[in-house]
């Protein structure tokens, strides 16, 4: 029973060291240079692909930019654990 709680410290040591703060946040830093490509890839395909019309590649690449952001929040799924605590406490 020892060893499996040792194991759990390792693990949850190794996962807090794979990630970072953003923002208040705590993010794993390979999902978020994943997501940062995704999105960095889609703004630029939109901005490339746009007619050569004056706002065309700015909203194209807006476009792209959202579409990013819906495959990012589809391929990465949210680690975070809510705990509650007695105010009491």
């Amino acid at each position: 029973m020892r060893e499996n709680k040792t194991l759990n410290k390792d693990s949850d040591h190794l996962e807090q060291a794979n990630n970072i703060e953003v923002w208040e946040d705590v993010v794993n830093i390979k999902d978020l240079l994943l997501s940062m490509l995704i999105c960095t890839g889609s703004a630029m395909g939109g901005y490339l692909l746009a007619p050569d019309d004056p706002q065309k590649p700015l909203l194209y690449g807006l476009a792209g930019v959202v579409i990013g952001f819906l495959i990012s929040s589809m391929i990465i799924k949210p680690k975070r654990t809510l705990r509650f605590e007695d105010e009491e406490k």
